[in-house]
């Protein structure tokens, strides 16, 4: 949804003219000439010349801090509080204060400096039509209804409370109401580039892209400078394919405005489709500049480190963008991508691609072609192998120990029976005999020799063996 935001214009003193350009679809004027027809009975009549002149050297400074391109906000603070305590009847100073609050994010500041203007001067349309849009932007959609429909109260023939009400239909999705609104603000005011975006938005989400670009061409002829015209055309473009066109309109748009955001978020896109991954990081580092916050601008300058090697860098863009939304499942399928490709560490990758999957509304709702499940298959295969080779190597070192084991029984053995063979051999001594009595291994001993009768000794026979006795003999 495109919301209207506008850079406010700074007012001249004492009249309803813009002075400085900025207000999205609102053409910028010059200074008015008569600074009386705006007033009504019962305002201020008259600024004293004190307060005018402290009013345009604020302005005068504005002026050259623009052309500069550095907008010192706290200087021109207080050169404007200094012309409102000149003279309380300054509205415009007032509103100017609601202005540079606004810009700087203090949107309560902005809201009382605008209401304050509006005391003062009820007649300051301007004030009036951006608290609308304030209360649009905010979702108060009833409320800026009734702010704009007030401006049209007293004033009927307004022509951009008109167009604003028609970009409320048309972000309500009342496309004809919007178109109403759009064509009774141009038949008031012919110049409303307002009317004219209201129109073009409407026929690009309504696919009619020939009419979406002609209403954006004649827009142009208006406001060349305005990059929301220069950014739908190329929307236009890119729908009809012709991506070096959209790309150069796009261009054209961070030209004429350096911080606008849209082009700097589809040429990053376009980068990033052929791999330019400096270029998008350039343009995704301008969109966190004016916004820090942009989950997806970090996760996409995530995808752009990665892609030139800075694979830490990466991750830790992606935690930022899981700090600011949680919720988006495209951080997980990236940052799983890198923890398996990149980073070795496909058990982790697996779990992330689950995440995805969960986040997204699980796996029927993501395309077949999805490259998640060829990854998925991938990281698993490779856990699976990855877990069979530590088994693998558990099982190898088991064995390994059981040999080392049996290895030290066995040295454990031999040296037992090396420690009893010892011992046999020097705790028992068998007796020495002569070297003639040694006999040979496996010879049987002779039997013993009888000693000699003593001389003179009377000699005896044996007695013979009585037949009837039995033998001693072993069969």
């Amino acid at each position: 949804m495109n919301r209207p935001f506008m850079m406010r214009p700074l007012l001249l003193a004492a009249a309803a003219a813009l002075f400085a350009a900025g207000c999205a679809g609102t053409k910028a004027t010059g200074p008015a000439t008569d600074t009386t027809k705006s007033l009504k009975s019962n305002e201020p009549q008259s600024i004293s010349n004190r307060a005018k002149l402290l009013f345009e050297d604020a302005l005068g400074a504005y002026e050259a801090q623009k052309k500069a391109g550095a907008i010192d906000y706290p200087s021109l603070e207080r050169k404007f509080t200094a012309a409102l305590s000149a003279d309380s009847g300054l509205a415009e100073a007032e509103y100017n204060l609601g202005v540079l609050s606004e810009r700087q994010g203090k949107t309560q500041e902005a809201i009382t400096h605008y209401q304050a203007a509006l005391k003062t001067k009820p007649s300051l349309r301007q004030a009036s039509e951006n608290l609308a849009v304030m209360a649009q932007n905010a979702g108060d959609v009833a409320g800026a209804v009734s702010l704009y429909q007030g401006i049209l109260k007293i004033y009927p023939d307004d022509a951009n409370s008109r167009a604003r009400l028609a970009e409320i239909y048309r972000q309500t999705g009342d496309h004809e109401k919007a178109m109403e609104f759009a064509r009774a603000a141009l038949m008031r005011e012919p110049q409303s580039v307002t009317a004219y975006k209201v129109m073009m938005r409407s026929y690009l989400e309504r696919r009619q892209l020939a009419m979406a670009k002609l209403v954006a061409l004649r827009a142009l002829k208006i406001d060349q400078n305005d990059p929301e015209l220069h950014h739908t055309i190329g929307l236009v473009l890119l729908q009809e394919e012709k991506k070096d066109d959209a790309r150069l309109e796009f261009k054209r748009a961070v030209e004429v405005r350096a911080d606008y955001v849209p082009s700097h978020v589809a040429l990053a896109q376009l980068e990033l489709d052929v791999e330019n991954y400096p270029g998008a990081e350039a343009h995704l580092r301008r969109i966190l500049q004016s916004n820090s916050k942009n989950a997806a601008a970090h996760l996409n300058l995530g995808v752009a480190l990665k892609g030139q090697g800075q694979f830490d860098k990466a991750m830790q863009e992606y935690d930022e963008a899981e700090k600011l939304d949680p919720k988006m499942a495209a951080i997980y399928f990236n940052r799983a991508v890198l923890l398996h490709r990149n980073k070795g560490a496909p058990e982790r990758a697996v779990e992330l691609y689950r995440k995805y999957v969960a986040l997204s509304g699980g796996e029927v709702a993501l395309p077949a072609e999805h490259p998640l499940f060829a990854l998925m298959r991938e990281a698993e295969s490779i856990v699976q192998a990855q877990r069979d080779a530590v088994l693998q190597e558990e099982q190898a070192k088991k064995l390994e120990e059981l040999q080392k084991q049996q290895q030290e029984l066995m040295k454990a053995e031999e040296a037992k029976q090396g420690t009893v063979t010892n011992a046999a051999g020097t705790d028992a001594p068998a007796p020495t005999q002569p070297a003639a009595a040694v006999q040979p291994a496996g010879t049987p001993a002779p039997a013993p020799t009888p000693a000699p009768a003593p001389a003179g000794a009377p000699q005896t026979n044996p007695p013979k063996a009585d037949p009837n006795e039995p033998s001693d003999d072993l069969f």
